[in-house]
């Protein structure tokens, strides 16, 4: 097997090993929309995640849309499969079928190495958040990214950067509870965790009312945390009161151990 070839698989080997797969799986199953590598297979998607972007194309793939590599920059290994002619052992006059015979190296390389126009989905922009200065204050970036329709957004705690794909300060309520628990518990669990996502939904749907915004997905709130809960055979109210202790941390922590964004006002109506 050609070497790189054994370098991309091993990296895949390794993170399950460290047990952080499932998140890089979980975010390589929603690609950014209208790249490249939204067409790619989630082997490969994985692979770009694990290189720490979420956009790799070929040389000259960047040079279409008026971007050059830098100089000095290493290129990242995908997979493409390798196939080969194989005669048909039926009839004469048989179409020949294609097999399967092995993968190849394809080199790309990361936006992050790349510089020039910039591209549609780094021209989107944020409104101006309630409670962003305190995820500034963590050290984690908040930035968006176009979404495709199955997700809002995330929090990445090796990267510590919160994307969003949606505008609602409910969504960017709900990933900076998940940075706040981070902080308290020192590592989240990888994947969807129903006790996490809980926490997540409940302290977003409370953070809301406190600093005075109203959501458009308060009913997808109970929804999103009914859902959770039965995966443990509880209902929403149960589940709800089985995190409660840890939404007044992660509350605790963004209100009053940011840099006072919130007034103390609107943190005692809580």
């Amino acid at each position: 097997m050609n070497e790189k070839v054994q370098t991309a698989l091993r990296s895949i080997v390794e993170r399950f090993e460290s047990g952080d797969i499932p998140e890089a799986i979980a975010f390589s199953t929603f690609p950014i929309a209208d790249i490249p590598a939204a067409k790619w297979s989630l082997l490969n998607r994985t692979l770009m995640f694990i290189a720490g972007t979420q956009d790799a194309r070929g040389f000259r793939q960047w040079k279409v849309v008026g971007r050059h590599v830098k100089k000095g920059a290493k290129a990242i290994t995908i997979l493409a499969p390798r196939f080969i002619k194989k005669e048909s052992e039926g009839e004469p006059g048989e179409e020949e079928k294609k097999v399967l015979a092995g993968f190849l190296a394809v080199p790309v390389f990361r936006v992050e190495d790349t510089e020039g126009e910039p591209l549609e989905y780094q021209k989107i922009e944020l409104p101006e958040l309630p409670l962003v200065d305190v995820a500034k204050s963590w050290g984690i970036s908040v930035m968006a990214i176009p979404g495709n329709y199955r997700y809002f957004g995330y929090f990445s705690q090796e990267r510590k950067e919160i994307a969003l794909a949606s505008k609602e300060e409910s969504v960017f309520f709900h990933e900076l509870a998940h940075a706040a628990h981070q902080r308290i518990l020192g590592e989240l669990k990888r994947g969807q965790d129903w006790k996490q996502e809980i926490v997540a939904e409940l302290s977003a749907a409370a953070l809301c009312k406190i600093v005075g915004k109203s959501s458009k997905f308060l009913g997808r709130s109970y929804q999103y945390i009914e859902n959770y809960a039965k995966q443990v055979h509880l209902t929403a109210v149960q589940g709800c009161l089985k995190v409660m202790s840890d939404v007044e941390s992660v509350l605790n922590l963004i209100l009053k151990g940011g840099p006072g964004e919130v007034s103390e006002e609107k943190i005692s109506l809580f």
